[in-house]
């Protein structure tokens, strides 16, 4: 008895040292989409400027992004039930790179719908990563810390947020765009000219993380990652099916609508600073990135709050907290609203992964084609944002377009009503 205690010890610590090397490559990929994500505030607001596009025109950044997700989230959860996570992994990094390396012949051609096209192309890389990623991370250890370990490892997620605005308000906003009286001073010739200087801006931090990409993948391709215990019984539900499985309805509407308002919230974060405030791009690049800050120090608190309340209880307190801050920005004015705005990511934060825990919560032998349909949820980025900036387009006031995440909030808290008085089943 002594000796097979002693063996399983030693046999744990030795899968432990074995798997230290596959489990941090895993959780970089939550570095790398976190990264990728919030240059899009940076990359909104500098295309905005050099091809002098409406709210709603420039929302489409957002809608490229996101509708990659819709359409990608169901053949790479046939990917991965097909040919495993590994295989998954590695399909979305090479579409991420390919996206990353695109954006050299669209800053090249002048090209905003040559632009849109590569990030849907890197973002069907992305949808494909987190279809994988995701429920990977939940199914490696105890099923009660699920939502914990998820937290955990979006908190890199967090730390990505909190830089990437910083790095690409460097590189990318560079000097303060002209102003369209500047433009329209300015030969035929010479306003291309400075339309090329400024979408040239983007290609040197696109094409290095795309290298960046090339070396993970390659990191990938020669590892063996830890294999993971799951139902051998395989889904003989339809998509439409899976919405009836447990919580999984509920998660896909509840982030639907969260992750509709975090992009939001992040992509016009500089625009809203420079529309109710009159701030600069340079200094609002700043707020972006305390808001980065905010998002990742939320992931990491949220991790160890839920060492002490349970995580459906933690999303219905800061789901009621993000109401009220975002009635404030509605109803506020002044620099207040956008303290708010940036105080608002902080208890954002731990809600995507909290609702995805949750939502394939039970499912066994479903997860997989579950965690797509949550996945395919995030198409919500495309269509709130579009929805809230023609708000914005036709009042000409910032502030009323934030009532739309109010109701994204509202719809959050009532997902985490459908756990009171119980706890997931163990």
């Amino acid at each position: 008895m002594h000796n097979t205690q002693s063996e399983n010890f030693i046999s744990s610590a030795s899968k432990k040292k074995n798997y230290l090397f596959p489990l941090i490559l895993i959780v970089s990929l939550f570095f790398f989409w976190g990264f990728i994500h919030n240059l899009d505030p940076i990359l909104i607001k500098h295309l905005r400027s050099a091809f002098h596009l409406s709210h709603f025109q420039a929302s489409l950044v957002d809608s490229s992004v996101f509708a990659a997700y819709f359409l990608l989230a169901i053949p790479a959860g046939m990917i991965i039930q097909k040919y495993g996570y590994k295989t998954g992994i590695l399909t979305g990094l090479f579409f991420f790179a390919v996206g990353c390396f695109l954006f050299i012949p669209a800053a090249n051609t002048i090209s905003y719908p040559f632009f849109l096209g590569a990030l849907f192309i890197l973002s069907c890389g992305l949808a494909i990563l987190e279809t994988a990623a995701n429920p990977y991370i939940t199914i490696l250890g105890e099923r009660e810390k699920a939502a914990q370990r998820l937290n955990f490892a979006q908190s890199f997620n967090g730390l990505a947020a909190s830089i990437a605005p910083i790095i690409g308000g460097i590189f990318i906003l560079g000097e303060e765009p002209k102003s369209q009286e500047e433009l329209s001073a300015l030969s035929k010739t010479a306003k291309t000219a400075y339309i090329q200087a400024e979408t040239s801006l983007v290609k040197g931090p696109y094409m290095i993380l795309g290298l960046i990409l090339l070396f993970v993948m390659l990191l990938f391709f020669f590892i063996k990652l830890p294999e993971v215990t799951e139902s051998k019984e395989k889904s003989t539900k339809n998509f439409l099916q899976l919405l009836g499985v447990k919580n999984v309805g509920w998660g896909v509407l509840a982030q639907f609508f969260y992750v509709g308002a975090q992009i939001y919230v992040f992509s016009f974060l500089l625009v809203f600073a420079e529309d109710a405030v009159n701030m600069k791009g340079q200094e609002a690049k700043y707020y972006a990135g305390v808001a980065g800050v905010l998002f990742m120090v939320g992931r990491f608190a949220g991790t160890f709050f839920m060492k002490h309340i349970s995580p459906q209880k933690l999303l219905g307190i800061y789901s009621v907290i993000s109401i009220v801050l975002t009635i404030w920005i509605v109803i506020g004015s002044g620099i207040s609203t956008l303290y708010a705005l940036v105080l608002l990511t902080f208890f954002m934060s731990i809600m995507f992964p909290t609702i995805f825990a949750l939502g394939i919560d039970g499912a066994g032998s479903e997860t997989k084609p579950a965690s797509s349909l949550l996945i395919m949820s995030i198409v919500g980025g495309a269509i709130i944002p579009p929805i809230a900036s023609k708000i914005t387009d036709i009042s000409g006031n910032i502030h009323l377009s934030y009532i739309v995440p109010v109701i994204c909030f509202i719809i959050v808290f009532l997902f985490s009503l459908r756990f009171r008085n119980k706890t997931s089943e163990q």
